[in-house]
Order: C-alpha cells, then structure tokens, then sequence
C-alpha cells in the first residue's frame, strides 16, 4: 500500500507529495492545465481540484501549486488521501514514452570553494570550453539549464565553465539543504537531454576569441607578459575553485593590473587575500617588479 509524506518547500504555495519509491524513470513533467495533462491520469484527476494550478511530478514525489483561494492546511490532508487511494487503486500515475530518447547517464557531484556561497557541481563530460556568467535570469537567454536554475528561489548567480557549473547562493538557505535538490535536479535534466548551452554562444565566443587575439597583438609586451601568466598560472587554479579570471587592463604609469573575477571567485571573503598573496606576489616575482599592485574590478 502506497504511503503519501507530504513535505513543505520553500514556496509557500507549493506542497511537495512523496512516495516511498521512484514513481518516474529520471525524468520530469509539468503541467498547467487538465489538456497538458494527457500522458498523466493522475495529473488530469487532481485539475479537478479548483485549487490547483500547476501539477510536477519528478523522481520520488509530485509537487502541486496551489491558487490562492485556499490554504494548504485546509485541503493538504485530502489531497494527499486523493493520491494514496488512486494509486493503491492501481492508478496510472503517468504513461512514460518508450520511444522518447534514452537518458545519457552521467554523475554529478558537489565540491566546495574557498567562497562559503559558491558550490561547484562537477560533471562527468565537458559542457563547454568557454566560460559563461549569469547574474541573473534576464541574461539566461543562451542557457536553458541557467534559466531553470534561477528559478530555485535560493540562486543567486550561475557560472558554468568546462565540465562544472558553479552556483551561488543566498543567505536565505544552507547549503546542507539545498545541495541534494540541486545536484539532482542537474544531473536528471543533462541525463534526459536538457540543453545547457546554446550553439549560438560557442559561435559568438569563437568570434570573439579571434577578435581577442587580435586585441592581445596590440597590447604593450607586459600587458601580453600578464596575459600570459594569468592564463598559465592562475586560471587552472581559480577553475579548480570553480571560478574564473580575466584581464582587464594594465596601466603602465602606476603599474595596476586590474581583472575580472567570476564564478565562485566573484564576492568571495578570501578573494582579496588570493589577488594579494597570490596573484600579486607571483607577477612580482615573474615580471621582476615590486611596484605591480593587482585590483579585482568586481572585488
């Protein structure tokens, strides 16, 4: 007999109803309305319920958004008694495809970073050889799986960089709650074919490395010399942290190296300290100049 837990999560609006087992194989549906609901007999029973809005059902559980016209204290019991007896009534929960593409399987796994905001999710294949940065949802256009990311209310920026992708949270939650939900949700929309990049992007980036390289022959031979080392030295360290830098620009009359700090390096508390002691003090050494200072334009 099939059990209903019935679990808050952190839109009030939204009641999440959990099974004791899988009840899809990796893969997620959503549906507005009764007519979306064709491949799930389920869905379509509960959109007789006036109250709902919106049904998904994913993994382990079904999510129900509620109209405002009810509490969920008042109607959450009978809903979930709804569920339980047609299930244990032999109840399709939801028709899966059989000829929808097979899921490419993958792991994903949380590593943290010298920033207490930042999670890097490493992938097990390459996602792109060219670093991106979200900061919000508006810029997302290029990113699907950015897109859906920031709509989890505790995302605050996305970056996403070979074979990880690098979220940033608000203070709103711990990561010890949300890492699990997180990790998963990535690692079923990747698995079931989910675009994480657009095409477009790594067309317009390889654009603009030609025009990069272009701009790097006109550079002065320490701004080249910076260039070089940062790429050499310091990004293979700073991606390993699930960040990112860049070059700005090198003012030869008071020597300030500024840069650009993504990912998981952007608003770090320990970021000062690693352009310092760091970066800092590795161009002074390589470039034989004590005066160079290093700036993060974004520290």
């Amino acid at each position: 007999m099939t059990k209903i837990t019935i679990k808050e999560t952190q839109n009030p609006t939204i009641l999440k109803f959990e099974f004791d087992d899988f009840i899809t194989r990796n893969q997620n549906f959503e549906f507005k309305n009764i007519d979306e609901a064709k491949s799930s007999p389920l869905a379509q029973q509960l959109f007789y319920l006036p109250f709902v809005k919106t049904v998904y059902i994913s993994g382990n559980f079904i999510a129900i958004e509620r109209f405002s016209i009810v509490d969920w204290d008042d109607v959450k019991d009978a809903v979930a008694e709804q569920i339980e007896a047609f299930v244990n009534k032999g109840g399709i929960i939801v028709n899966i495809d059989e000829n929808a593409p097979k899921k490419q399987p993958i792991t994903v796994y949380g590593e943290t970073t010298p920033n207490p905001a930042a999670l890097k999710f490493v992938v097990s294949r390459m996602l792109t050889r060219n670093a991106v940065e979200y900061k919000n949802i508006d810029q997302t256009a290029s990113s699907p799986l950015a897109q859906e990311l920031f709509k989890f209310p505790y995302v605050k920026e996305i970056f996403i960089d070979e074979n990880y992708i690098s979220v940033t949270k608000y203070e709103i939650n711990n990561w010890d709650e949300i890492t699990l939900e997180l990790r998963t949700f990535i690692k079923q929309y990747i698995e079931n074919g989910g675009t994480v990049l657009d095409e477009s992007l790594i067309e317009t980036k390889a654009k603009n490395e030609a025009a990069k390289d272009e701009a790097f022959d006109k550079l002065d031979v320490t701004s080249q010399q910076i260039i070089n080392i940062l790429e050499e030295y310091v990004k293979p360290a700073v991606a390993a942290d699930g960040g990112n830098i860049a070059f700005d620009s090198y003012n030869e009359d008071n020597k300030t190296v500024k840069v650009i700090l993504q990912g998981a390096c952007s608003g770090c508390p320990s970021s000062t300290f690693t352009l310092k002691s760091g970066i800092e003090n590795m161009l002074k050494s390589m470039l034989n100049d004590e005066a160079i200072t290093v700036e993060a334009l974004n520290a």
